[in-house]
């Protein structure tokens, strides 16, 4: 790992990023978001329609990422016990032993989500939150750092459950991937002519750097007036009268977290307000919800957030050249 403090997480997101860019095309602003919410040691939704790269973008990134990787395939039929493990009994023994599930690992790819039934899709609601898994009264740790990496198709399409709220809570972030343009399209037809590319990409961190580079985000100043920024837009989401459902606190302290690790991902030792604006859409979206009227009236979720950020006046930049060399760990 290359540099000190902010810059050592710099360098080492820019690496990850112009790795994965050999294999995903116009998507560098996704796969940013992907390493806030790992930066910040927290879960990521990705969702969108088949075929648009979800499973793709995830497996680049646990390729990037020294870390242990597992994939679950969710299914109507899939069981709690498939994902968190069940005990057997051992002939050897005479007793009962765990066989751990795939959820024993750092990084965990729940593919298509939200197609297993909502018992299933709670197994892991304990995994996501306390890093844990609780068998027969005994609870046993996960592996660290854990991550769980979610794809989930649009509830519209048939065969699909939606997430209760409480898991769509732990869920750091929620992403959209989005149609390529012609020109990527282009590219992308030329990248995967012949092989895959994803398969050649090599770990560029380890499981104890990414550790080291979590801790070195939380040093990230945070003045009191953006701190109170945060505030006022998480109040002004409870308060507005198209949303029934508001921010939790939860998600209040996801905002925090999220701007300190983009401004560390983007150099900077401290945070401003286009930070946390950046990242509103993507730690709100999937926690609050609307009026049945509004949602009648098919007012769009995107666009009342958009009026939230608009209505809370942004503090003004204050940081001092002396602080920002101060903060940025060079």
């Amino acid at each position: 790992m290359v540099g000190t403090g902010v810059n050592a997480v710099a360098v080492a997101t820019r690496k990850i990023n112009d790795q994965i860019e050999r294999v995903m095309v116009g998507k560098r602003d996704v796969a940013e978001l992907l390493l806030v919410a790992i930066l910040c040691d927290g879960h990521v939704l990705i969702e969108d329609v088949p075929g648009i790269g979800k499973t793709m973008l995830a497996r680049s990134m646990s390729r990037s990422l020294g870390c242990t990787f597992r994939r679950v395939q969710f299914t109507p039929d899939l069981l709690p016990s498939d994902i968190t493990g069940t005990h057997v009994f051992d002939q050897k023994t005479g007793d009962f032993a765990f066989r751990q599930g795939p959820v024993f690992t750092q990084v965990l790819l729940a593919d298509e989500i939200n197609r297993a039934t909502p018992r299933t899709q709670s197994a892991l609601l304990e995994a996501m939150e306390e890093k844990q898994v609780t068998a027969e009264g005994e609870s046993m740790a996960l592996p660290r750092p854990f991550l769980v990496l979610a794809t989930q198709n649009p509830i519209e399409l048939e065969g699909t459950f939606p997430l209760p709220e409480a898991q769509l809570d732990r869920f750091l972030l929620r992403v959209r991937m989005g149609y390529p343009t012609q020109e990527e399209d282009a590219l992308i037809l030329d990248r995967f002519m012949k092989d895959n590319p994803v398969e050649d990409l090599e770990p560029v961190l380890s499981a104890g750097d990414l550790v080291t580079l979590q801790v070195l985000c939380r040093d990230v100043k945070v003045e009191a007036d953006v701190r109170e920024y945060i505030s006022k837009l998480t109040q002004a989401s409870r308060n507005h009268p198209q949303i029934e459902l508001g921010a939790s606190p939860r998600a209040m302290l996801g905002l925090l977290h999220a701007s300190q690790a983009l401004a560390a991902v983007r150099g900077r030792g401290y945070v401003i307000p286009d930070d946390v604006k950046t990242l509103v859409p993507a730690v709100f979206e999937h926690r609050i919800s609307m009026h049945a009227q509004s949602n009648l009236r098919g007012d769009s979720l995107s666009d009342v957030l958009k009026e939230i950020v608009d209505s809370v006046a942004a503090p003004v930049e204050t940081m001092s050249a002396a602080t920002t060399a101060s903060t940025t760990g060079d």
